[in-house]
């Protein structure tokens, strides 16, 4: 499903699709093919970077566009492509057949796409998290409890559906009580409309026209659920074992695009517009979605976040999730499948098969001064 602006970040449909879609070269770095800079996993120069329109992935294109991507690449002597891939899940897709270096994703995208699929992925830097982004719209309704026995419009096995078994859980249901309709996130508004349907769960923009809907009552949301929607940098960790410079490079980068958002004034005003022209949307429509995302500005509070005790339990939670939807694969026997190490030596799941690993390294680099 190809990307038309910020609010298709997280169509699912996964490995399995019909067509593989082209990937498409930004200009940023230096021009060639996503598969030619990722080939190969030893001693390299040149490397392929994946990412999609999201609101939260949309200051890596300013970066490019304003030679941040070129400085720090320089800076390294290697050079970093970024590749826009016109569709979400397929930008993962490339990733995992080997095709991208690295790809800007969710934690529970990189948990069940490459992870699941047996590339090695470390999590080097912790860019954003949904805010208020997604959230669950009922009519007739006042609380989450007034959704039990109703039809729920979503994405199936998307982020919205995740943020629904959240929803269900704090209210102390579960998704049993409810029935799952897969609706595709364009269709979301138009859904809503029709009198049948009395509850979604979508995302931004499409939230925002929902919530404004005559009847419709927002009884859910991310920021109810912080750093559970979390968007990170993923990198090949065997490309990057070879190649730290590479991951010392990704992480200056995002800092000094950080500095830029944080500076106001004329800087961050061209920053935004500099995005929405990306993402081919307006400036006022970006800076809504900017609200109701957050930012790890600084990487010290970014390695202090993935360090810490309450990131090991939410990336429990989604773990669970994703094996009781089968997200983890048919061979998967047991939730214990896929190990996930965290700073610190926690590990959860097989400590002998580990293959999502989130890693501070470069963020405390950042903040000391790389």
């Amino acid at each position: 499903m190809a990307r038309a602006g910020v609010w298709n970040r997280r169509d699912v449909i996964r490995a399995g699709s019909a067509t593989a879609m082209a990937v498409a070269m930004s200009a940023c770095g230096k021009s060639g093919t996503g598969s030619d800079a990722a080939a190969g996993s030893g001693k390299k120069t040149e490397f392929a970077i994946g990412w999609s329109i999201y609101t939260g992935f949309m200051p890596w294109y300013y970066a490019g566009k304003a030679g941040i991507v070129e400085k720090w690449a320089r800076k390294y002597g290697i050079i970093i492509n970024l590749v826009q891939v016109n569709d979400y899940i397929e930008s993962i897709n490339q990733y995992t057949a080997g095709k991208l270096d690295g790809v800007l994703a969710t934690t529970m995208d990189a948990l069940t796409i490459p992870a699941a699929g047996g590339r090695d992925t470390s999590v080097i830097i912790i860019g954003d998290y949904s805010n208020g982004n997604d959230g669950i719209v009922l009519k007739n309704g006042r609380s989450v409890r007034d959704i039990a026995g109703r039809s729920v419009n979503l994405v199936e096995l998307s982020v919205s559906h995740y943020l629904l078994a959240r929803a269900l859980e704090q209210a102390g249901m579960k998704l049993a009580d409810v029935k799952t309709v897969n609706t595709g996130d364009a269709d979301m508004i138009s859904s809503f409309a029709a009198p049948e349907v009395t509850a979604v769960a979508a995302w931004n923009p499409q939230l925002a026209q929902i919530r404004k809907e005559p009847g419709a009552v927002e009884v859910f949301n991310s920021s109810q659920i912080p750093n559970e929607i979390l968007d990170v940098m993923n990198v090949s960790t065997e490309v990057l074992q070879v190649n730290p410079d590479l991951g010392k490079a990704l992480a200056g980068i995002w800092y000094e695009t950080m500095a830029v958002m944080q500076a106001g004034g004329a800087p961050a005003k061209m920053f935004v517009e500099q995005m929405a022209s990306g993402a081919g949307t307006t400036p006022d429509s970006l800076e809504e979605q900017l609200k109701t995302t957050y930012f790890y500005l600084k990487p010290h509070d970014a390695a202090t976040y993935m360090e810490s005790a309450d990131l090991v339990m939410v990336t429990d939670r989604v773990r669970q999730f994703s094996f009781s939807k089968g997200l983890f694969g048919p061979s998967a026997s047991s939730i214990d499948a896929i190990g996930i190490a965290f700073p610190g030596g926690k590990v959860l799941g097989d400590k002998a098969r580990v293959l999502l690993r989130f890693d501070p390294t470069y963020m405390k680099l950042a903040a000391t001064g790389l």
